[in-house]
């Protein structure tokens, strides 16, 4: 039993909340996707209580946050978040050098791709892993599908868009609500979005997450104390108002 999670985005109410619900259900493993950092209040924190992780993965914030020129492809938003992130994880900080050091070899050493076995796992698609997104609307783009299908053998578990839902290889596509949040596994490929742990888009604001179990994945939705990470971002000049307000209702 695996729990699969995504889109951190230096939440570290929603983190919290997270993890002590993959240890209540007993699960020992745990796959990250990626976006550890961006947007958030807390990326420090997260990124310490992540670096005992099965596996992690780097998502488009941690490249953004290591390749400077990446940036630049980010909105105004995303990218002084980036930016004050970067100022926060300092190595010219006498108190935080040594922790600092830890941290950047961690983001560092994160996986573009993880396979085990018939299973993949990435930040966005296999065939641009920090990227591509799959959305909702994608099974009226069959020839994007298709293409990213062949590159699957059989489950492909992804984030980035921060939206769950189920695509298989027959161009459908189901919400997490859809499934009653329990989807059962088939021969058929597919492909599996976690959605987001600190950034919900779906217009749920819950902390999502996947576990894998078996022949089923289910879907874990959760509240965790929104107001505290909000009051966080709001006190923080560098992080723009909307990455707070956007929290609440899950958008």
């Amino acid at each position: 039993m695996q729990a699969i999670i995504s889109d951190i985005h230096a939440n570290l109410e929603a983190l919290k909340v997270v993890l002590d619900d993959i240890r209540d259900q007993k699960i020992k493993e745990v796959v990250c996707l990626g976006d550890f950092i961006g947007y958030g209040p807390n990326p420090k924190e997260c990124i310490d209580l992540c670096v005992g992780f099965n596996c992690a993965l780097k998502g488009n914030h941690e490249e953004a946050l290591m390749e400077e020129f990446e940036a630049q492809n980010f909105n105004p938003k995303a990218r002084s978040a980036i930016e004050w992130t970067r100022a926060q994880l300092s190595m010219l900080s006498p108190s935080e050098k040594a922790a600092n050091r830890k941290r950047w070899d961690f983001l560092g050493g994160l996986e573009m791709i993880h396979e085990a076995g018939d299973i993949m796992f990435v930040h966005g698609t296999p065939r641009d892993p920090t990227g591509e997104y799959v959305y909702p609307r994608d099974i009226y783009r069959p020839a994007k599908l298709e293409a990213i299908f062949d590159r699957i053998t059989w489950l492909c578990f992804v984030g980035h868009s921060h939206v769950p839902g189920v695509w298989t290889e027959e161009m459908a596509y189901h919400t997490p609500e859809d499934v009653n949040f329990e989807y059962k596994l088939t021969d058929k490929r597919t492909i599996i979005n976690v959605g987001s742990v600190g950034q919900p888009r779906d217009g749920d604001a819950r902390a999502c997450y996947v576990i894998l179990e078996d022949d089923r994945v289910r879907f874990r939705k959760l509240h965790y104390p929104i107001k505290t990470t909000i009051d966080k971002i709001l006190s923080t000049s560098a992080l723009d108002p909307f990455l707070a307000e956007r929290l609440r209702d899950g958008k």
